[in-house]
């Protein structure tokens, strides 16, 4: 076993959803060796000791692979300036690590340990920054025992950190008697690095403890694909395949998490169902209100319904079919309004609106994202709120809540909820807790979409169910016949081929085969030929959709082109170093998961306003229903944001941009669904340009086979299986 010491010069490449990592290492005797291993957390700048050895790759040649490695404090002027400016410190970007490191030399790690006090002796370092820089330096001095344990089982010195923030002193003592619980407890440690944990601490593979860590594992694995439950045989081999444990262990260790209630299994005709308690309760809450919502019927008849002051006012007419929903929106508890592009659904909203007001009674209009809230705000007139702000969302404890709850109910008349094939299980629960019986709610959207990315299919569900009633917009009106988009987005969804115009009026068709010719069409229609001709602005106006991350016209590296074209490295333009991109002043960038405490979600999208190399901060501005707010992320952050040129189609779903942009390929087989087809062109309120192949449009329109999900919801609206 060979060991290097020295320091991490750059990262090269990080496997997404993997600690996987080559980067540059300067060694004491200035060889610059390229090293890999799994590093999670690692930066720039970072004092390492690696043990492993060198190896000869095919490729790339000469390799040191390393199999461990632990921290060292840096003890030249260089090595500490890298080491402070890495972002492990808070308050401590590279611009302020220069100027601490200029003024106190190679003393700078024993100031910082023995006289914190002196701080403020350094130009642009005040009392409160010095306050902030010295307890994250005490906190740091904390973990770094907890580090050197974990790292010696192959935890990163970024997770440690959060283990340590978890556990606190007890951290050690808590994770040999049940490593596994970090899974549970501590934010982005999946089941793989705690189970990589226990082996090191000699866990065997049957051990009960695993067993159910790999259970529990599984079923969150299905829920982030939409189920809310799998069946015991589906389970059972999945755990057999994952966890390399018999079938008949599982069983066993089913019943154990049963009896302690962290799972439940319920039985439906033939097939034995397992969730995670919380799941369940859910399912059953969300079902036990809606058949209570369901039963609420107000004698109101359609002819008795005054649509002419509302006619009059808009100077048009309603369809009938428009006037039967508002009628049956007004007479039951519960009701859903679906249909596509153009068939009036908007138009529908403002005039139950109207019949509301002349009522005098209270309505609420709601949506799940802002950008959905936002647009149906400007369509009606009137306010609309997220449903986070709806439901007043806030943090208590450290855990996430709504004020709005059965104690404190939403207090109007009417709730109506834009884009609601978007909401997931839980979102609607917390969202049914808040609504008294009385209060009449609308389901409104386009059943046909994508189905939520979160666990569950609820408005699908809820129409399958036949309790609520439900009206489907089919009459496409005389504006939008005019249109392309909705032209075809009707054709696509009848499993008809569209008409693929080269120069459409809305619709744009560019035929190219391979995936380079793709590539540079996409980015010279979002950088030059729509700007030009239509005068979008290429950032704001246009976005560009891709069914998949991955491959050459996939997510990721349509941002790296794009942003390389749009907004591309310059001297003076500030930037921050990450392992496998750059995030720079200007660039359109992307939350890529809940933040409960800066109140971001996944989703949002902003433009980076500002960074502060010397505090290491980057500061997003996003545009919500209030205006414009800054927030601002620490670089240890930044693995929450992600390029957002192009997003991919599930991540466009609520939203509406002027052009869309969509590369379709046979790249993209796995992806080639009609739904998915459906929803990236029906997200452009002006023009849609499809750029690809007529093979990859045909074998998505052919492809209505949209994966099955497990849900019970359904079946508990039918049949009342209240446990």
């Amino acid at each position: 076993m060979d060991i290097l010491r020295g320091t991490v010069e750059r990262l090269v490449f990080r496997k997404a959803d993997s600690p996987y990592t080559v980067l540059r290492f300067r060694t004491r005797d200035q060889q610059l060796v390229t090293v890999v291993g799994s590093f999670t957390s690692i930066m720039p700048g970072q004092v390492l000791e690696l043990s492993g050895e060198y190896t000869q790759h095919a490729q790339y040649g000469r390799q040191f692979a390393a199999k461990s490695y632990e921290e060292k404090v840096p003890n030249d002027v260089i090595g500490i300036e890298k080491y402070l400016g890495s972002g492990l410190i808070k308050g401590i970007g590279p611009g302020t690590a220069r100027k601490i490191v200029a003024h106190f030399g190679a003393d700078t790690l024993r100031i910082l340990d023995e006289a914190p006090e002196r701080l403020p002796e350094v130009p642009g370092i005040g009392d409160a920054k010095a306050k902030l820089i010295c307890a994250s330096q005490a906190e740091q001095k904390q973990v770094r025992g907890v580090m050197v344990f974990l790292q010696g089982h192959g935890i990163s010195p970024g997770y440690a950190t959060r283990i340590y923030r978890t556990y606190g002193a007890e951290c050690e003592e808590q994770i040999r008697r049940n490593p596994y619980q970090v899974a549970d407890n501590v934010h982005g440690i999946g089941f793989k690095t705690a189970d990589k944990l226990a082996r090191e601490l000699g866990i065997e593979v049957n051990d009960p403890r695993r067993v159910a860590a790999g259970i529990r594992y599984l079923l969150r694995e299905a829920e982030d694909q939409g189920h809310c439950y799998l069946p015991l045989l589906t389970l059972e081999e999945k755990a057999e395949e994952s966890l390399q444990v018999s079938k008949q262990l599982v069983p066993r260790v089913v019943d154990a998490l049963v009896n302690g209630r962290s799972l439940v299994r319920v039985t439906v005709g033939e097939e034995c169902r397992i969730y995670r308690a919380e799941i369940y309760f859910a399912e059953r809450a969300v079902a036990s209100k809606l058949r209570e919502l369901s039963r609420v019927q107000l004698e109101i008849a359609a002819d008795s319904i005054d649509f002419v002051a509302f006619e009059a006012v808009g100077g048009l007419k309603l369809a009938e079919e428009q006037k039967q929903a508002v009628a049956v929106a007004l007479h039951h508890g519960i009701a859903v309004i679906t249909g596509g592009p153009g068939t009036g659904k908007t138009t529908l909203v403002r005039a139950l609106l109207h019949v509301c007001q002349e009522r005098s009674m209270t309505v609420y209009l709601a949506a799940p994202t802002g950008r959905a809230a936002k647009r149906l705000s400007e369509s009606t007139g009137q306010e609309a709120k997220t449903l986070h702000r709806l439901l007043e969302f806030t943090v208590a404890g450290g855990a996430a809540t709504f004020a709005r709850n059965e104690e404190s109910p939403l207090k109007c008349d009417m709730l109506v909820l834009d884009e609601a094939s978007m909401i997931d299980l839980s979102l609607m629960n917390s969202l049914l807790k808040a609504v008294p019986l009385g209060c009449h709610i609308v389901l409104v959207g386009d059943i046909d979409q994508l189905p939520p990315v979160g666990a569950g299919n609820v408005l699908r569900d809820i129409i399958s169910s036949g309790l609520v009633p439900a009206v489907r917009l089919q009459t496409i009106f005389r504006q939008a016949q005019q249109s392309l988009i909705v032209y075809n987005a009707h054709r696509i969804n009848r499993g008809e081929f569209p008409y693929l115009a080269t120069r459409g009026r809305d619709f744009q068709f560019i035929q190219l085969e391979t995936a380079e010719g793709i590539l540079d069409s996409v980015a010279n229609l979002v950088v030059n030929d729509l700007p030009k001709l239509f005068r979008y602005h290429p950032i704001a106006d246009i976005q560009v959709l891709s069914p998949m991350r991955k491959t050459l016209t996939g997510v990721d590296n349509l941002n790296l082109v794009l942003q390389q074209r749009l907004n591309p490295a310059a001297g003076s333009k500030p930037e921050v170093r990450l392992s496998t991109r750059s995030l720079r002043l200007g660039d359109k960038v992307m939350q890529i998961r809940n933040n409960y405490t800066k109140l971001v979600f996944n989703g949002d999208i902003g433009r980076i306003s500002a960074i502060d190399q010397e505090d290491g901060l980057v500061r997003v501005l996003y545009a919500d229903l209030q205006g414009h707010r800054q927030v601002d992320y620490e670089l240890t952050e930044l693995d929450d944001l992600s390029l957002a040129y192009a997003v991919s189609v599930h991540k466009s779903q609520g939203s509406e941009y002027k052009a869309v942009v969509l590369p379709f390929s046979t790249q993209h087989y796995l992806m080639l669904q009609r739904n998915l087809l459906y929803t990236a062109i029906t997200r452009a309120r002006e023009f849609v340009v499809v750029v690809g192949s007529k093979k990859a449009v045909a074998i998505a329109v052919g492809n209505n086979r949209t994966e099955e999900r497990y849900t019970g919801l359904t079946d508990l609206m039918q049949q009342g299986w209240l446990q």
